[in-house]
């Protein structure tokens, strides 16, 4: 994994204290605050692909009775690859008028067209180019959505959690000396926004019944990102 810490700020600023013996006594305690981000590489394990089946005919009924006789085929091919039913869901059906428009007149309807999508949950990527290629081949005619996701990402997480600390002490340390002083004891550390990497869409949109070679597939890695601040106690050099 490759790291990357982003310094967001350093500023030097008192921290004010009570005194437990006296509500009107202030100790002012200067202190440094720095806030980062650090982030990580991860390689995704995981991928969804929305699979569609388009099919279009003079009444809905036929449109809709051709659809379903293609999707079947595409649900048995992918199980034919090991998918389970917890792999595959309907995620959109949709039957919708295809009409002409002439001027002067009414709008008519000329065709109906349905769609229904599936999504295939991958658990492994090498599954991802067998899916899409046996879904093209048993009657889908459009891919609308391919995403790659990693599925843990709590170690790489915590590694950016820890280097992006790492980080901010050495940039609270560089900036106490620029001061003139010395970086003291850790006062205060929140660990802040938490951003996984999304999943990565690829569009694709193909044709089926041509001839072709395998789909290649590389998922590439996504950023996962941590962000963190922390403040210091910061000595003055004496006088």
């Amino acid at each position: 994994m490759r790291s990357k810490i982003c310094l967001i700020g350093v500023i030097l600023a008192p921290l004010t204290v009570q005194a437990q013996d006296s509500p009107a006594t202030q100790v002012l305690v200067p202190q440094i605050s720095v806030m980062g981000r650090g982030e990580i590489k991860v390689s995704p394990d995981r991928a969804t692909i929305q699979v569609t089946v388009q099919t279009r005919a003079s009444t809905a009924a036929a449109a809709a009775a051709e659809n379903a006789n293609k999707q079947q085929s595409v649900l048995s091919a992918l199980k034919a690859l090991g998918f389970g039913n917890d792999q595959l869901s309907t995620i959109n059906y949709n039957v919708y008028p295809e009409q002409r428009y002439d001027p002067g007149k009414e709008p008519v309807v000329v065709a109906y067209n349905v769609t229904n999508t599936i999504l295939v949950d991958v658990r492994k990527l090498s599954q991802v180019g067998p899916a899409i290629d046996a879904a093209l081949s048993h009657g889908a005619n459009m891919i609308t959505s391919l995403q790659f996701y990693a599925s843990n990402t709590e170690a790489a997480r915590r590694a950016a959690i820890g280097t992006a600390i790492e980080k901010a002490r050495a940039d609270a340390d560089a900036a106490a000396r620029a001061a003139g002083g010395s970086l003291g004891g850790l006062l205060e550390i929140n660990v802040g926004a938490y951003s996984p990497p999304p999943p990565r869409p690829i569009m694709m949109a193909r044709a089926a019944g041509i001839a072709q070679a395998d789909t290649p597939i590389n998922p590439g890695e996504e950023t996962l990102s941590v962000e963190v601040s922390t403040r210091w106690r910061f000595r003055p050099a004496q006088q």
